[in-house]
């Protein structure tokens, strides 16, 4: 059966002494410049991402993952920087576009290098290249992990650990942030998440008084030494001891996100070399150069010096005319330019113009449209309610009817049953009086 390590990426003292930046000539304080200066810039440009606190801190422990096995003076820290924390809105199942990360990372950068805050056009080719340098970034990110990027944070043990030991609840805050300060240090590849759980629980005791049980010691339940929380406790205060990280180029690469504050400084060294070449002092240089051989040639005072003087005022006059001529070609070139950038522009505006008014347009008639249904709707509602009106009428009036045309009818059966009723019991009595008035014994 085949194990795969998970989350054993931890170095000893030594190995973090010997790192690749170190070997490269980078000294200790350079390279914690430069960790922090990039944990800051994840962490900042996660918050503008909207991103949750899990991507921000996945992405910090990969940025000190890889500057373990690579050197700052090869790999530029913005680009990781930026890799590291869009790979790890992968990891953490909330992605996001490459464009939204390089923008951000170029308003941020631009902020805290004080620069010109300036559109990065996503058409232009500084952010294609920025777009093809973070994916390849990306992928050295994911060689040197060697596709094992699983990170276990201190976070999810905190609470945990603060409701077993029944602290006060302002405790949990202090020590959630000390455990996002720690991420801006080596403690995520010197020490397992328990143990820089328990140093910032720790941590955050001291600083708010709060009495930790200590008979028997409480961090051995937690799988913790006592020389791992002080060492814990020790680099969290020599993080807070030091200035804001500032960025430091070490770096053989160019910044990574500011092309246009590196155009227009190249631009601008050109032309200054150029300039002494059409200095008053070269020119004077070059004609002083010229006149000594002029005096020094015997025939120069002759027809011939003369000729030359001639032809010489010649050429500067064809030249200057040359020149007056190419003038208002230049001149008339540039009006007939901006007419024309006039006329396009004239010309955009009124389809704008057009186009609002053929929307305005189609506006007022949908308007209308629904004005004369709601009108129709309306007609028919009332139709409807008036025959409803006329059947319940009607209905009214035949029940009415029926009513009147039932009672009389019952009347009249009523009378003509009582006189039948008369007329046969008259009869039977007249009957039996003839019976027995003809019987013999009666």
């Amino acid at each position: 059966m085949i194990y795969t390590a998970i989350d054993t990426f931890y170095l000893s003292d030594d190995e973090l002494e010997n790192t690749p930046s170190r070997r490269d000539g980078i000294d200790a304080a350079t390279e914690t410049t430069l960790r922090i200066y990039g944990c800051d810039l994840i962490q900042e440009s996660g918050i503008l991402l909207r991103m949750p606190q899990a991507v921000m801190a996945t992405g910090q422990v990969l940025f000190h993952r890889f500057y373990c096995k690579k050197s700052f003076a090869r790999f530029h820290v913005k680009k990781v920087a930026a890799s590291c924390l869009w790979l790890a809105s992968k990891l953490e199942e909330c992605p996001k576009k490459a464009r939204q990360v390089i923008i951000v990372f170029h308003r941020v950068e631009c902020r805290r290098e004080n620069l010109p805050i300036e559109h990065l056009d996503p058409q232009s080719k500084e952010y294609s290249d920025l777009k093809v340098e973070l994916s390849r970034t990306e992928r050295h990110i994911l060689k040197e992990m060697g596709f094992i990027c699983h990170v276990e944070h201190p976070h999810k043990f905190i609470s945990n650990y603060l409701a077993t030991l029944e602290s006060p609840p302002e405790l949990t805050q202090e020590a959630w942030n000390l455990a996002n300060d720690s991420l801006r240090t080596t403690l995520c590849v010197r020490f397992k998440s328990e143990v820089v759980a328990c140093g910032v629980v720790y941590a955050a005791a001291r600083r708010f008084h709060v009495p930790l049980p200590e008979n028997p010691p409480w961090w051995k339940v937690f799988d913790a030494d006592k020389s791992g929380i002080d060492e814990v406790c020790r680099v969290l205060a020599h993080l807070y001891s030091l200035p804001k990280a500032q960025y430091i180029p070490v770096c053989n690469d160019g910044d990574s996100f500011t092309f246009s504050s590196n155009k227009w400084n190249s631009q601008s060294q050109p032309d200054s070399k150029e300039v002494p070449k059409s200095s008053p002092s070269t020119v004077a240089d070059t004609s002083n150069s010229k006149a000594p051989t002029a005096v020094a040639n015997p025939e120069s005072s002759g027809s011939k010096g003369v000729s030359i003087t001639a032809s010489d005022k010649v050429k500067d006059s064809k030249e200057s005319d040359d020149e007056s001529k190419s003038l208002p070609v230049d001149l008339e070139v540039r009006e007939d330019l901006n007419m024309k950038s006039k006329t396009e522009q004239s010309k955009s505006r009124d389809r704008d113009r057009d186009r609002d008014r053929d929307r305005d347009r189609d506006r007022d008639r949908e308007r209308e449209r629904d004005k004369d249904r709601i009108k129709v709707r309306d007609r028919d509602r009332g139709d409807r309610e008036e025959a409803e009106r006329d059947r319940t009428k009607d209905r009214g009036r035949r029940s009415k009817d029926r009513a009147k045309d039932s009672g009389g009818h019952s009347e009249k059966s009523r009378h003509f049953s009582s006189r039948d009723r008369d007329y046969h019991s008259s009869s039977y009595s007249s009957r039996e009086k003839d019976r027995y008035r003809h019987h013999p014994y009666a």
